[in-house]
């Protein structure tokens, strides 16, 4: 196994060569009704320099991303109240937030989830358990200008 080097976002330099701006933090909403788990990827995501917003259920998540303005959510689809599959569709269906992206996590790999949940508005599929690094890894990718889309009113 990798030893894993853990850097802070702080420390590295933007495409310009200077550091990146405090006021640059991405956002990030992480969906979990599992406290370890959320808080597990909410401290990890801190440290590496986002912003994080935490919700435990389906309608927390809709209603966090109608106010919160996340720049991604991170969506677990086993949820109480609202499943995570039912809070994607609401996200998606609202012209507030259906440009965010939406990447789908869940520990339920079965046949046909993966299919399931882009069918319903998710933009990325992944299998827990993941690595925060991965994690990380996969929103930074989801991020970049060219990957994301754009915000309603910037069409």
């Amino acid at each position: 196994m990798k030893n894993a080097v853990m850097t802070s976002p702080e420390s590295e330099p933007t495409a310009s060569g200077g550091p990146a701006p405090v006021n640059a933090k991405k956002r990030v909403l992480v969906v979990d009704d599992f406290d370890d788990a959320r808080e597990m990827y909410a401290e990890y995501l801190e440290f590496c320099g986002f912003e994080v917003d935490t919700a435990r259920n389906g309608v927390e998540a809709v209603e966090r991303a109608q106010v919160g303005e996340p720049d991604i959510i991170l969506m677990d689809l086993s949820l109480p109240v609202m499943d995570g599959w039912e809070a994607t569709r609401r996200i998606k269906q609202d012209l507030r937030t259906r440009d965010i992206p939406v990447m789908a996590l869940t520990g339920h790999v079965l046949a046909g989830n993966a299919e399931h949940a882009l069918s319903v508005g998710a933009d990325e599929f992944v299998a827990k358990p993941c690595l925060p690094q991965d994690l990380e890894n996969k929103i930074r990718n989801m991020l970049k200008p060219s990957k994301a889309k754009p915000r309603s009113g910037q069409e």
